[in-house]
């Protein structure tokens, strides 16, 4: 998916707002917690204990979805506004970090947690990396 993203950044008729490399990089990763995120909620509704991850699952879908419209944000150019991708890169962001949050509780005993909980840690950083970048060119 990098190599595709990258593609298509580089075939964008303008300048792109943000550096080309770290939208490449939170484009591919929103979409990896995405799927890692969609696949730890199944998961954890095919555990013999599905009763006591409900609410992992429940945040874990909240995650994949947030993360899913993140990248669609993103991948668009055209008609940027920093207000709309800063508030949807913050909601990622905070969907990931609860999510992580959840997961790290029971990391110790399900591997797909523990999987699941380092990719939103690592979503939650490039978001964060995205911020500073949007702080950084419309000066707030």
């Amino acid at each position: 998916m990098t190599t595709t993203t990258m593609a298509m950044l580089d075939a964008y008729p303008a300048d792109t707002v943000l550096d080309k490399q770290l939208l490449t990089r939170i484009i591919s990763t929103c979409g990896e917690c995405a799927q890692a995120s969609t696949a730890c909620a199944d998961a954890d509704m095919g555990e013999k204990m599905a009763a006591d991850l409900v609410k992992c699952a429940q945040l874990n879908l909240d995650c994949a979805d947030m993360c899913e419209t993140t990248a669609r944000v993103l991948t668009r150019q055209t008609g940027y506004d920093y207000d709309m991708i800063r508030a949807v890169v913050q909601a990622c962001a905070q969907a990931c970090h609860i999510s992580a949050a959840e997961c790290d509780r029971h990391a110790h005993m399900h591997e797909h947690c523990k999987v699941c909980a380092e990719v939103c840690h690592r979503c939650e950083n490039v978001c964060n990396d995205v911020l500073a970048k949007l702080r950084h060119a419309d000066g707030t």
